[in-house]
């Protein structure tokens, strides 16, 4: 037999490999597509900032509440192992069929589109071309993480410090820029005539916003392939998400000296900045700095997403291929391959339906609902769990306890509501493909292959 059952990985990634994954899936595109939104909506500048420091804030709760429950049920998988513990295998499973169907490889298909883009327009192909080009980047990124777990996290090293350094270019530029003082002045002078807000702007903003910083809870699906896991995944999470917020309004403030109010709110202004390093190559720059971030998401998130289906196929039997390990591989083979072909199989309807990158909001909009209702749930299940397991050793515990939980799940809530009240249609077609799940949970009927709980070994005493 060339595969092993389950999540039986051996743990080779350091914390600088889980909090390269982090950065590399948080910092994908939005960063380049959001901010001009944001603006565009904030009624002020400063407000502006504000909604990215919340939302910094937010994912460091989430953060820690995830460092708690990866740290203390330490198997790959992320959430489906903490809804499934806490709420039973019909939560769980509903968690993985929603991954599975829609976002994941949707998500994954979204930045590949993004990624053939602006390679389209970098090198002046068509838009067929474009589509393959799409293709290709997933299926070869696919291969990289089939063919080893180390040529995967060394991709995604070097595609995430490329990108890091980048935007840290862009922040020194538009820090230094001249031009852009006076603008920053009147901005802060006269703040309220800046613009007419429009109603519900701090929901709909929000949304990006915290989409734009979803992966800071990626280390926990890799939970059981960290090295001294213990220590390493509350760290690695934290890390990640602290990291994120700080580079995010270093760049939301540079791109706003560089340009003042109204320039930061067209999309083109940070090709502008970029020009800055680059005179008279600011565009290309740009493009070549997106298809970067675009492919280091889409890596982070085809190397991580194959480990929730590797643990949901353990337990249910129809998607049990999914659970097998190569061992000559040392990787979720199938699962892999599986999630794959989705996401090009997602491509290419996008492409048949001419969607194409306007469809980059409805991406978002689509997704929000369903994304954030099971954020609550992992969110409240961190108070199960406790009560579940009381006897359980917790190596890391969140601080603040219960208060930032409750912060961190009414947020979740707040963020459901407004995704409904503001895209109720797309909400609904999501909350449609989620049901569409259930017949395969009740047939063929569901086989539980392990434990129920893997509880956390004694800690390691160092010396």
């Amino acid at each position: 037999m060339d595969a092993i059952q389950g999540n039986s990985a051996p743990a080779r990634l350091s914390l600088w490999d889980a909090v390269s994954i982090i950065l590399g899936i948080i910092i994908g595109v939005g960063i380049f597509e959001i901010p001009s939104k944001v603006f565009e909506k904030a009624p002020t500048p400063q407000w502006a900032l504000a909604v990215w420091l919340i939302g910094g804030l937010l994912a460091l709760a989430g953060a820690l509440c995830f460092a708690e429950l990866a740290s203390t049920y330490p198997r790959s998988g992320g959430e489906y192992v903490y809804l499934t513990r806490s709420f039973g295998s019909l939560v769980g499973y509903m968690f993985a069929w929603a991954q599975l169907a829609v976002i994941r490889p949707g998500s994954i298909g979204a930045m590949a589109y993004i990624f053939a883009d602006y390679a389209a327009e970098l090198w002046d192909f068509d838009a067929v071309s474009a589509v393959w080009i799409s293709v290709i980047a997933v299926l070869s990124l696919t291969l990289i993480n089939i063919l080893g777990v180390n040529l995967g996290t060394t991709t995604q090293n070097l595609l995430t410090v490329a990108k890091v350094i980048g935007l840290l270019g862009i922040i020194v530029a538009g820090l230094i820029a001249a031009p852009g003082i006076p603008d920053v002045v009147s901005d802060a002078l006269a703040p309220a005539a800046q613009a007419d807000p429009q109603q519900g702007w701090f929901a709909v903003a929000m949304i990006f916003v915290l989409w734009t910083y979803a992966g800071w809870h990626e280390a926990a699906y890799i939970a059981s392939e960290v090295k001294d896991r213990q220590r390493n995944l509350p760290r690695a999470l934290i890390l990640g998400a602290a990291g994120v917020t700080v580079i995010y309004l270093l760049f939301n403030f540079a791109v706003w000296q560089a340009l003042g109010f109204e320039g930061a709110r067209a999309k083109v202004g940070i090709s502008e900045v970029i020009g800055g390093i680059f005179p008279g190559f600011g565009p290309e720059a740009f493009r070549i700095l997106v298809m970067v971030s675009a492919l280091g998401a889409v890596n982070g998130i085809i190397f991580t997403t194959a480990r929730i289906y590797s643990e949901f196929g353990a337990d249910h039997r129809l998607f049990q291929p999914l659970s097998h390990w190569s061992r000559r591989m040392g990787t979720p083979v199938r699962a892999l391959m599986t999630q794959g072909m989705i996401a090009v199989a997602l491509i290419l309807l996008i492409a048949f339906l001419g969607k194409k990158r306007d469809g980059f909001d409805e991406m978002v909009e689509v997704t929000a609902a369903v994304f954030w209702m099971f954020f609550f749930l992992t969110g409240l299940s961190l108070f199960v769990l406790r009560r579940k397991d009381p006897d359980l050793h917790r190596p890391f515990r969140v601080p603040l306890y219960p208060w930032l939980p409750i912060v961190f799940c009414s947020w979740c809530v707040y963020m459901m509501y407004g995704a409904v009240r503001y895209s109720p249609w797309l909400s609904l077609m999501s909350l449609a493909l989620l049901a569409a799940g259930l017949p395969f949970y009740y047939w063929p009927k569901k086989k539980r292959r392990r434990p129920e709980i893997a509880p956390s070994p004694e800690p390691v005493v160092h010396a």
